[in-house]
């Protein structure tokens, strides 16, 4: 089970290893949201993503049995770039299978931590089945990107930090892919403050959470084609979801044009760079998806990781009258 104390155990286990990511304001994202948003800017953090919190707290927790003989993951490149510097770290062999398409820099930058990369056809491979498949073959120690007790509670100790510097929060939002970051989350800012308001956030073509969340049941889509290549996955995670049934007032999305319009305000308003997905929540305060009583947010923005040919494609795309005219 994900209890809290799972967190705060979580906490003090990586500690040492990962970043206290700063808590940023900027008045011109305060005055064109029409509230106070707080980043917690996890796109600052080691490899550039809150996920090496979830991969560190779970390799810290493996036997030394378990390390000698090594982990395989999954991932479309953050989770992969976490596992692998997490695995250099604790002096483990890691294997990752990325898919074929996923954005060359986070590739690169998993291999330059020291993982093997394999890849994987994301139209024709079940992903997890096949880095299952290499994990039994090489007795390695699966470590999954969301689905595991251990890695959601590593992700929760953002959201501890978050509410120690920022206790009197009426929402807490972030991206949700596969749900491992919410579960954390969500899970530590009820026990800090049961009130505070949760909120994950999809892009409009990856709303598998959205509609598991309408119909009670998780729901299987196909292949995402959204700009937020952190949230492609096909469904929410079979132990994140009933966390984020418990805990999510609502699953609210935003359009790829309103993300890549996010992060064109955060790069060159508020100076962070941040990847496609982890704009999506500073999108939903921007763009009027939240509640309108909510006036103190806490966004965590998942992560930094964006190809120079990603930022270059998406930005001439956009313009500053063109944003303007999206937040009257």
């Amino acid at each position: 089970m994900l209890t809290p104390e799972l967190i705060r155990e979580a906490h003090a286990r990586i500690e040492s290893f990962v970043h206290r990511t700063p808590l940023i304001q900027s008045g011109s994202f305060n005055e064109a949201a029409g509230r106070h948003v707080f980043f917690k800017c996890e796109n600052l953090q080691r490899a550039g993503a809150f996920k090496i919190r979830g991969a560190m707290n779970k390799l810290l927790s493996l036997t030394n049995e378990e390390r000698r003989r090594g982990v395989a993951a999954f991932s479309s490149g953050n989770h992969a770039q976490a596992v692998a510097l997490a695995a250099r770290e604790t002096g483990t062999r890691a294997v990752i299978a990325m898919p074929s398409d996923a954005p060359r820099m986070k590739i690169a930058a998993t291999r330059g931590y020291g993982a093997e990369v394999v890849f994987y056809d994301r139209q024709r491979d079940d992903r997890e089945a096949f880095a299952r498949g290499i994990a039994e073959r090489e007795s390695l120690v699966l470590v999954p990107p969301y689905d595991d007790y251990l890695v959601m509670a590593g992700q929760g100790t953002c959201a501890l930090e978050l509410l120690e510097d920022v206790p009197h929060l009426d929402a807490l939002v972030m991206p949700c892919g596969g749900g491992g970051l919410f579960a954390g989350a969500s899970t530590a800012a009820k026990a800090v403050n049961a009130k505070v308001r949760c909120f994950p956030v999809e892009a409009e073509t990856a709303n598998d959470t959205e509609q598991s969340f309408r119909r009670g049941e998780r729901v299987c889509i196909p292949p995402p084609p959204t700009i937020a290549d952190g949230m492609r996955n096909q469904a929410p995670g079979a132990l994140t979801f009933p966390i984020l049934q418990r805990n999510a007032e609502d699953v609210l999305t935003v359009s790829d044009d309103l993300i890549v319009e996010a992060l064109r305000f955060l790069l060159f308003r508020c100076k962070l760079l941040v990847e496609p997905t982890g704009a999506v929540g500073a999108a939903a305060a921007l763009f009027g998806k939240l509640p309108r009583n909510i006036q103190r947010v806490g966004v965590i923005i998942s992560g930094g990781n964006v190809d120079p040919e990603t930022l270059a494609r998406l930005l001439p795309a956009t313009s500053d009258d063109h944003a303007s005219s999206m937040l009257k």
